[in-house]
């Protein structure tokens, strides 16, 4: 702490207030399954009228609805849910390009849009089988970038 931190914080009039933290501008994907165009304006009313929403959108054929705001992401799926009765989660699909190993058994979803694959957060689910040391040893053994590998191939 230096001499001018001391020195403010001495004749700093703040002390009775709490800064109040700004919410940033956060855009909200979220994935609810709509059927009809009632469950489409049953779930747009249920985030239009809250607080720091921007704007919302629709895709109804991906059961996608991106929120633009400065909102918490689970105070909207949590009021989405509520108010819709439907089963409500952030989206869970990353476009494959992003995806080191998209057809990975924990990250390929059939039924996921076309060209997405499930976020692979969890390092659990996104791992692949590592291979065991007697598995890499004898993959070594026969590789043509091995000078030490065998000769019979």
């Amino acid at each position: 702490m230096g001499v001018l931190d001391h020195v403010s914080e001495l004749f700093d009039c703040s002390h009775g207030h709490k800064i109040k933290k700004r919410r940033q501008l956060q855009t909200v994907e979220i994935k609810v399954k709509m059927d009809c165009e009632g469950c489409e304006r049953k779930v747009r009313r249920s985030v239009e009228g809250m607080k720091g929403v921007s704007s919302v959108s629709l895709e109804p054929k991906a059961h996608k609805v991106t929120v633009v705001g400065y909102v918490d992401p689970n105070k909207v799926v949590s009021r989405m849910a509520h108010r819709t009765g439907k089963k409500v989660e952030l989206w869970p699909y990353v476009p494959y390009d992003v995806v080191a190993h998209p057809y990975a058994a924990g990250v390929y979803d059939k039924k996921a849009p076309s060209g997405y694959v499930r976020r692979a957060d969890d390092p659990g689910v996104s791992q692949l089988a590592r291979a065991s040391s007697t598995e890499v040893r004898y993959t070594t053994a026969f590789s043509d970038e091995n000078p030490a590998a065998c000769v019979l191939m």
